[in-house]
């Protein structure tokens, strides 16, 4: 058994010599010295704890046992079990009488920090394990997709549920800094803690992956909202440092997860272009722009964006007539709201909405035309 290294040894030394006035020395289960309060001993065999460990009992060597063995000093010797192996053994140095009533309270305080090490290694492995298996499903690469049905029965992860993808990113000022990548590690034990369910990856130095299962109502929009603010609610309880929150389309399968994670990440940089104040992001408030950011290739999103890049090249005025027409979608083409929104008089807006038709060769009063537009608006905020 490796669980005891020098490092853990010697914080063992060091606590346990903190409560008791004697010195310590702990070995390793061959019998050598790795942490001891006398550094020079680190090193040697040490007699007694041989003898403990072949018996897996505690020994005591008084002033005339030490006599007749090379290099030992009087004291107690006791085994250090953990999880029923025998990984070691602690030494106190002095009169047995004299120690003998710290050696049991000095075992049971070196297997305590032994057992919490163990926990917090299988902890870390395991979420590394799961870190690993998050990564592949969101790469979306088919050719890893044979092993994954195996991974999500060993983590317990039912893919038959629906999921929801979240995902969250510090501040960009924090990028690619030290105390970015340890919050993110930080908050993905702490969600562990909290949500042993969610399954959660490190995506960059400052952008965590988090995946979650759940049982869906009807209205997926309303529910993944509450979701997203249950999420939010939790990582303020831990502190978390400024952040934003994003989730993405709810879908069930393996093969779905990479959509949703997909979908998620379009809806955070959509949602900071359109509204950079917000800190919560959703798929379902910006499904139409999340969607038709995959018309980014071809002749038809070509055609799709001419309308705004003749709009773009006749706008002269700081953008005034791109602004009038965001301002005017944004309140569902209703003319009185965007006057208002806008400070302006309704002829004022009138001029400019004929303006922009004018401009774009669209006929504003048509439904398809008004939509084409829309549509091209989008694209040019997606881009």
């Amino acid at each position: 058994m490796t669980l005891l290294n020098s490092a853990l040894a010697q914080d063992i030394v060091t606590r346990t010599m903190k409560i008791i006035p004697y010195n310590v020395n702990v070995m390793d289960a061959s019998g050598s010295i790795v942490a001891s309060g006398n550094p020079a001993r680190i090193g040697e065999l040490h007699t007694g704890a041989m003898l403990a460990l072949a018996k897996q009992l505690p020994v005591e060597i008084d002033s005339e046992g030490a006599r007749n063995m090379h290099g030992a000093q009087p004291g107690i010797n006791l085994p250090l079990t953990v999880n029923g192996q025998v990984c070691g053994a602690i030494g106190l140095s002095g009169a047995p009488d004299q120690v003998r009533q710290f050696g049991e309270l000095v075992r049971l305080t070196a297997e305590m920090i032994l057992e919490q090490a163990q926990l917090t290694g299988a902890l870390q492995r395991d979420s590394r394990y799961r870190e690993t298996f998050v990564l592949q499903l969101i790469s979306s690469d088919q050719g890893a997709r044979a092993g994954m049905e195996a991974w999500a029965r060993r983590l317990g992860a039912d893919f038959r549920r629906t999921h929801l993808v979240f995902l969250l990113e510090l501040d960009d000022r924090a990028a690619g800094t030290v105390e970015a990548l340890s919050e993110i590690q930080r908050l993905q034990m702490r969600l562990l803690a909290r949500q042993p369910t969610a399954l959660t990856a490190a995506a960059s130095s400052h952008e965590l992956v988090i995946l979650d299962f759940y049982d869906v109502p009807v209205e997926a929009a309303a529910w993944a909202q509450r979701q997203l603010q249950a999420l939010a609610a939790l990582l303020d309880e831990e502190g978390a440092q400024a952040y934003a929150l994003t989730v993405g389309i709810a879908l069930a399968g393996l093969d779905e997860v990479a959509i949703s994670y997909q979908s998620a990440r379009t809806a955070a940089r959509i949602g900071r272009t359109r509204d950079g104040g917000r800190r919560r992001y959703s798929y379902y408030d910006q499904a139409l722009p999340v969607l038709l950011s995959g018309l980014d290739a071809g002749w038809q999103a070509e055609q799709l964006r001419q309308p705004m890049l003749r709009l773009q090249a006749q706008d002269k005025n700081k953008e005034l007539l791109q602004r009038t027409l965001d301002t005017w979608f944004r309140n569902d083409s209703h003319l009185a709201a965007t006057a208002e929104a806008l400070h302006i008089h309704r002829n004022t807006l009138d001029y400019r909405l004929r303006r922009i038709g004018e401009i774009t060769g669209l006929d504003l009063s048509r439904l398809e035309d008004r939509f084409l537009l829309y549509v091209s608006a989008l694209l040019a905020h997606v881009d």
